[in-house]
């Protein structure tokens, strides 16, 4: 048997930050110039011209490091020039002589005008800005209050603790720069008589007495959610513009952070209802803070511009109207508000993202046209009329795409779980442009990965197709019994699986468990996103199923009933945050099938997590079903071997909903264990390798039936506080 410390060297150069190191050419992040972008792989920096059809490196890297003593992360574009940040100071470096200018300097929580002449701020509760070229600075409010601030997206949206541990006065502003850096919109939040959470830090920096820290935090049913005043500003006057309309709920983040409020030649913005079953796409003009509806749709659950609640909404306005996405025939399909109503898409598929529209048509992904998989994206045109729908892409693979800021091209990135990425540059016929890279995955071959094999298994009603991925175990043989874990995350906002090769945050965890020795399942069930509307909505009101842990069940059986190798005698179950309550659950409904379960900062008690959360997925407040929603209702059902782990100062899910089931675990009689963080906050950032190596080895010693490895440390993941503010 392989040894097990070798096995835990394995899964440690599998997780995310190590990951990258072994699939080489896999990652273009295109920044988009005018037509042109740049791009930084293997350390190096390429430049990528289209409409050449040409890429070239975007300097001379080794005269350049030569300059600065090494070479920067990151750059931008300028005329025979390039800007960059070195010594704690931006420069810009001239390519004919690689003479250095000192630019003017940035703060990090800056958010600069598109024209790179100004900055806009806070100080305090007011939004200010700075002129870069002179650092004059300008107060643009006076009257900004603690619950009645600028700027700032509400208590409840977390990141309170992560940048008090970065020492930062403030996150930046939420505001958005109009294209010509004339005007910027923000809102005025207000948060009076929003109701208070608070934290204890039991271990502060440097000692002392606990501190208390509160902010405001609402809950479903609550009788008042934060609103934000929409207010738009001219820089050249530094006055104000009003909306003269109702203050717009935000209840979690702004539609600013969300990509939900945008400029055009005017500013938009989508505006839900309450119990988010109607929603409004408005017009703010910017000279006058007039508003006025173009578009509204209502149904009789969540409406949504987008079912994944982080993407950005598939709304647009264009010369013709507005393209509007909707899920109103129980699909996702793109209409026209224009002189008439106009239906641009139709089938048993739906619409993922709007990537362009021009005179020659609209240019979307669609999911669901690849038959044996319907969550593979591929590229798409239909005509303003309805007519001459296209597959730009038609292939068996997922397209990841971004589209050039001047709608010229796109970079398309193709690939699926077992298949590496070729990235191109494509124009909107489909023709490849420019061949950017081909992922060079011999790295991690030679840890002993295998590809993952994609699985479809039956609901348990016996008739709805579900589909995930099954990892094997490293060093696998079939004549051997490994137990199994379920890796679980019920959304229902996002997808557990992605349809790419890379995997995603969750993905690497679940990589790295099947290096021990594990055979892993990571399933989207019924209620997760990405599919038809009942799809989705079956798990509206219904929060208790936690994405439908029968499917998981089912699929298990599945499974296991043509690979016998599967141990379903031994099989446990880890999440994070919304799969650390699906964790609980599946071991308090399934306690015959779950045996072990690690359960990371699970949101375990509906009724006292975010508004937001539950009045989009739960439905608005109901006692009997939010109730049936919370774990702690149930802690008497627990049989198996339970790990409990949250950040003390997890400002997100708060602790107390971890410690609420462990009072009820308690008075229960059950045997758990539990492992409070102190100073953590959601994402376990800072601790992630002990957090990490405590998950495995409670899976290794009571699942795997082996001692973990004596003395095994996980190297602390670093981490670059530039990457949470761009």
């Amino acid at each position: 048997m392989t040894d097990m410390s070798d096995r835990y060297r394995t899964a440690e150069l599998l997780l995310g930050h190590n990951r990258d190191r072994l699939v080489r050419g896999g990652k273009v992040r295109p920044v988009w110039d005018q037509g042109r972008f740049w791009y930084r792989s293997e350390g190096r920096f390429h430049l990528v011209d289209p409409a050449a059809r040409t890429r070239a490196p975007a300097f001379d890297h080794e005269r350049l490091a030569a300059v600065l003593g090494g070479l920067p992360t990151s750059i931008a574009l300028a005329d025979g020039a390039v800007d960059l940040d070195a010594d704690g100071k931006r420069w810009r470096c001239e390519l004919g002589t690689y003479a250095l200018t000192e630019l003017p300097a940035r703060g990090p929580l800056d958010v600069v005008s598109p024209d790179g002449r100004y900055a806009a701020f806070r100080k305090g509760h007011d939004l200010w800005l700075r002129e870069l070229e002179t650092g004059l600075e300008h107060s643009l409010t006076t009257d900004g209050t603690q619950e009645r601030a600028y700027g700032v997206n509400p208590d409840s949206a977390a990141m309170r603790t992560l940048a008090r541990r970065l020492g930062l006065p403030y996150l930046p502003p939420v505001v958005l720069w109009s294209p010509d850096s004339r005007r910027l919109v923000t809102h005025r939040l207000d948060q009076r008589g929003v109701l208070p959470m608070h934290l204890v830090e039991s271990a502060p920096p440097g000692g002392g007495r606990p501190v208390l820290h509160t902010y405001r935090y609402p809950l479903p049913g609550d009788e008042v959610l934060p609103r934000g005043e929409l207010v738009v500003f001219d820089v050249a006057t530094r006055t104000a513009v009003r909306a003269k309309a109702d203050p717009i709920l935000i209840p979690y983040l702004s539609p600013i952070s969300l990509g939900r409020l945008w400029w055009d030649e005017a500013v938009h913005y989508l505006e839900h209802s309450r119990d988010l079953r109607t929603l409004r796409l408005r017009r703010l003009d910017p000279g006058t803070g007039e508003v006025r509806t173009l578009v509204v749709e209502s149904g009789r659950t969540r409406v949504e511009a987008t079912q994944q609640f982080a993407h950005r909404p598939i709304v647009k306005v264009i010369p013709e109207g507005v393209l509007w996405y909707s899920q109103r025939d129980g699909w996702g399909h793109l209409y026209l508000y224009g002189e008439r109503l106009v239906r641009l898409t139709a089938g048993e598929w739906s619409v993922t993202d709007l990537l362009h529209a021009d005179a020659s048509g609209v240019y979307f992904t669609a999911a669901g046209l690849v038959p044996h998989d319907p969550y593979l994206r591929q590229v798409c045109r239909v005509g303003l009329d309805g007519t001459g729908f296209t597959r730009i892409t038609d292939d068996d693979l997922d397209h990841a795409v971004s589209v050039a800021d001047d709608g010229s091209c796109f970079v398309d990135s193709a690939s699926a779980a077992g298949v590496p990425p070729v990235v191109t540059v494509r124009g909107w016929d489909g023709e490849v442009l420019v061949e950017l890279e081909r992922a060079d995955i011999d790295g991690l071959l030679e840890t002993g990965w295998r590809p993952p094999e994609r699985v479809r298994v039956k609901a348990a009603d016996g008739e709805t197709d579900l589909y995930g991925l099954l990892y094997l175990p490293h060093g696998f043989d079939p004549a051997g019994s490994y137990p199994v874990v379920d890796h679980p995350y019920p959304g229902p906002q996002m997808n557990r699986v992605q349809p790419t090769f890379d995997p995603g945050t969750y993905g690497y965890d679940a990589e790295a468990v099947a290096a021990l020795g594990f055979a892993v399942l990571a399933l989207d069930g019924r209620g997760t996103p990405g599919r038809s509307k009942d799809f989705h909505d079956a798990s509206y009101g219904a929060l208790e199923t936690a994405g439908h842990l029968d499917d998981h069940v089912a699929a298990l059986r599945q499974l296991a009933a043509t690979r016998p190798w599967l141990d379903l005698e031994r099989v446990g179950i880890f999440g994070r945050s919304g799969g650390g309550f699906a964790t609980v659950r599946a071991m308090l409904d399934h306690p015959d099938v779950f045996k072990v379960g690690v359960a990371e900062c699970g949101n375990h008690d509906q009724r006292l997590y975010h508004a937001l959360w539950g009045e989009s997925y739960q439905g608005p407040y109901d006692a009997e079903a939010y109730t049936r929603a919370a774990n702690p209702e149930f802690a008497d059902r627990l049989r198996g071997r339970l790990l409990l782990v949250h950040g003390e100062l997890d400002d997100n899910v708060t602790p107390h909903l971890t410690m609420r089931l462990v009072e009820r675990l308690i008075a229960a009689d059950r045997d758990f264990d539990l492992l409070i963080v102190p100073g953590a906050e959601h994402a376990f950032i800072g601790f992630e390798h002990y957090v990490t190596r405590r998950r495995w080895d409670y899976l290794v010693r009571h699942l795997l039936g082996v001692t973990p490895p004596s003395g095994y440390r996980l190297a602390p993941v670093p981490f670059d506080p530039s990457s949470l503010f761009g």
